[in-house]
């Protein structure tokens, strides 16, 4: 058994990026800038948004953080986007989700501007990474990515299940674990809730990669011996004994199917730092693609 450890991993990835941003600034190269645009005030967004933020600075990038009352209508919020796209010295910028129910996501994030579209959510991007074209892959599905590829996990051949079809994981995810790279060539199955006899596909899975939101799922009876469990779940489960009030559970019950897997990543301390460390790596090639 070998623990993914995210954690490290993004530092590593933070090091790199650090190294390059210098290098570009010796060669009087533009400094990287990202923008965050938060609308309203959720904690779980101005926590992670705040993340990003520190993130930016610890790797030498500019930020800017923008954020809005959750009254605006949607229309202020378009043209606030358009600045964004014609300002260049912005070279990427995200739009946090969920946004108040008055707005439209769908209209929101065809807005942006493709080419700084570092959240990688645009059909453009997501059809260009269908195809095996240069795009902006979304932050998750890439740390994914990132993560198996620094690891030195054998994919060519297995067979991979995804449980989870959003278009912000499990779909990008499934195409990408499907491409003839290093790091794809696996058979891929897509699980979700309307799929029979789940058990059998997980018991047949050499990778499992789940994004389905439900705390501690993925019991140890359901996997076999030497399986990559790769855990995308972050859910806060009511713990009154712990200061927050809350604990974080992934999808997968770690503890005992820790005895089993050939590589596991925790919750927290797995996908989650890769998935900022990708936003920073997509940003610095936005940037890059401008030299």
């Amino acid at each position: 058994m070998k623990i993914l450890d995210g954690k490290k991993l993004s530092n590593t990835l933070k090091e790199e990026i650090k190294k390059e941003v210098s290098e570009r600034l010796i060669q009087k190269k533009k400094q990287p800038h990202l923008a965050a645009v938060i609308v309203g005030d959720d904690g779980a967004s101005l926590t992670y948004v705040g993340s990003k933020v520190r993130s930016c600075k610890q790797v030498g990038f500019l930020s800017t953080l923008i954020q809005l009352k959750s009254t605006i209508s949607e229309k202020k919020l378009l043209n606030q986007i358009n600045k964004l796209n014609k300002n260049p010295d912005i070279d990427g910028f995200i739009v946090q989700l969920p946004l108040p129910k008055h707005i439209s996501e769908e209209r929101v994030l065809l807005s942006i501007d493709p080419k700084k579209d570092v959240d990688g959510f645009h059909p453009t991007n997501f059809g260009r990474m269908a195809l095996e074209l240069p795009s902006f892959i979304p932050a998750t599905p890439f740390g994914i990515i990132e993560m198996i590829k620094r690891y030195n996990i054998k994919t060519s051949g297995k067979n991979c299940l995804v449980i989870g079809r959003s278009n912000i994981v499990g779909r990008p995810i499934s195409i990408l674990m499907s491409q003839k790279k290093s790091y794809g060539n696996a058979t891929v199955t897509t699980a979700h809730s309307k799929t029979k006899n789940l058990i059998k596909l997980t018991l047949n899975a050499d990778i499992i990669i789940s994004a389905l939101g439900i705390p501690e799922f993925l019991k140890a009876n359901m996997v076999k011996k030497n399986v990559v469990i790769i855990d995308v779940g972050i859910t806060r489960v009511i713990d009154n004994t712990n200061p927050r009030g809350y604990t974080i559970k992934g999808d997968v019950d770690f503890t005992n199917v820790l005895k089993k897997a050939g590589f596991i990543t925790p919750v927290p301390g797995g996908v989650g730092p890769m998935t900022i460390a990708m936003l920073l790596k997509n940003t610095l090639i936005a940037c890059q693609r401008k030299d």
